[in-house]
């Protein structure tokens, strides 16, 4: 049998991260996802010169690439978790045919749902969001078929990434991710200001920035500079134990990512009844409601790298005090990022050139949100990234799915059609749903069970 590597070998009592090991892991990722939402604020703008048929169907189509793209991401989870585990328990080798296994299941997963989206792509759109008005049906079918094509682009990017960053180098998808989403911009500025091709070419755009990330994060893997080498990508044979493995992990992941959008189209339909200016300010306000979180999210990712060499290493209770003070570090962030929102709420409204209605019902929500969100989202979502990282998978995905649709789409939904109330029923059953989860999930860590999962053992 073959010697398994020991890698960075360490005093047995010495702690597995340094105070400056977890902060060249932690603001890398900080800065990826805020710069991620950022960019994607921007690239909506622009695409939305493009016309109103254009930005509709952008917006239809993106609901579900989103949802999509998210269980991707969730998928990659799954294998991540095990390499953390693997490189935790020092072995290299391992941690090496996981990524493998892991590259070549998100590439098979995305390309099923790319067929399926290209060739079902209209009947697949009216079951969704019905009939509208065909201009923008037509638009929406050309952006659906020119994206879909970018999903085993994407899921490998994303599985790529996962396996730099679980090696505690988040800096190299954070410098990937930002040249691409620059080379999304400038795309789309040449092809919808340039040649005015309108949706086909912010589709354009998005598919050659998808592509080239991957082509990036799939050079850098073959790398001997990093502890993940993957080389031979043609080569990489399906092992069905280790990726059902895998799966097993990532599955629960994905449904309950999946959940979640799918529970916000729901939420959506119900805020689409309301007036035009409810609508406008609900928009704007959901749009900078996720900028705060994107910071404490980077936090939360780079929980399961450490947490997830922690539980591999057999150190509970270094995985325990790391999800303690990385929980500390989110709720900083967070308050920080709320603040600098309130402040800058109103600048932003008038520079989006909303109506004054629209904007003070906007500014109104968001001071609220800003005023909660600091008291109950931290523990709702940070902690369970470190749960996760021990294999508590299964346990993340039911609460999460069940308080999303009895807290959040169903006191939403009540609400608003029953009640008559307006944009504001959306924040009243989010802050239940985050209150109720915060609470689940302080027990849950409270009693230790989260640690006793083994994700390794169907793999040894």
């Amino acid at each position: 049998m073959k010697k398994k590597e020991i890698i960075n070998p360490a005093h047995p009592h010495a702690p597995m991260f340094t105070k400056r090991e977890i902060w060249a892991l932690l603001i890398p990722l900080m800065i990826e996802q805020l710069l991620n939402s950022l960019m994607g604020t921007a690239d909506t703008m622009m695409v939305s010169n493009a016309g109103s048929a254009a930005i509709s169907a952008v917006s239809l189509v993106d609901a579900i690439n989103l949802l999509l793209i998210n269980v991707f991401a969730a998928m990659a989870t799954g294998g991540t978790i095990i390499c953390a585990q693997y490189l935790g328990r020092r072995d290299r080798d391992e941690a090496v045919e996981t990524g493998r296994q892991l590259l070549l299941t998100v590439f098979v997963i995305a390309t099923a749902v790319m067929l399926v989206c290209t060739l079902l792509r209209g009947p697949l759109l009216r079951l969704i969001f019905g009939q509208v008005e065909m201009e923008v049906m037509e638009n929406a079918k050309i952006y659906l078929l020119i994206t879909a094509l970018s999903y085993p682009f994407i899921a490998l990017y994303n599985a790529g990434a996962a396996l730099f960053r679980v090696d505690g180098n988040s800096r190299l998808p954070m410098m990937i991710s930002m040249v691409c989403n620059l080379i999304n911009i400038a795309g789309n500025a040449v092809l919808i200001f340039g040649f005015r091709m309108g949706v086909v070419g912010a589709a354009l755009a998005t598919l050659i920035s998808r592509v080239l990330s991957a082509l990036e994060v799939l050079y850098f893997l073959r790398q001997p500079r990093q502890t993940i080498v993957i080389r031979d990508y043609f080569r990489i044979r399906p092992k069905f134990p280790r990726i059902l493995n895998i799966l097993a992990v990532g599955i629960p992941t994905g449904i309950e990512n999946g959940m979640f959008h799918f529970g916000k189209l729901v939420i959506q339909s119900s805020v689409s009844t309301l007036s035009t200016t409810a609508i406008a300010a609900q928009a704007m306000t959901s749009t900078l409601e996720l900028v705060t979180g994107q910071a404490p999210m980077g936090i939360g990712l780079g929980m399961m790298t450490l947490v997830g060499q922690c539980m591999g290493a057999g150190r509970e209770d270094e995985a325990r005090q790391n999800i303690k003070r990385l929980t500390v570090y989110a709720e900083i962030v967070l308050a920080a990022s709320c603040a600098l929102m309130a402040l800058l709420v109103r600048p932003i409204t008038v520079l989006g050139g909303m109506e004054p209605a629209a904007a003070d019902m906007a500014v109104w929500m968001t001071y609220i949100i800003n005023i909660v969100k600091p008291l109950i989202w931290t523990l709702s979502f940070i902690p369970a990234y470190g749960m996760r990282a021990a294999g508590d998978v299964r346990f993340s995905m039911t609460v999460s799915s069940c308080t999303m649709w009895l807290c959040r789409v169903v006191m939403t939904v009540l609400l608003i059609r029953v009640f008559g109330f307006g944009p504001i029923a959306v924040w009243i059953g989010m802050f239940s749903d985050w209150t109720v989860r915060s609470v689940i999930f302080s027990l849950r860590f409270k009693s230790g069970r989260w640690a006793e999962k083994q994700v390794l053992k169907e793999a040894s």
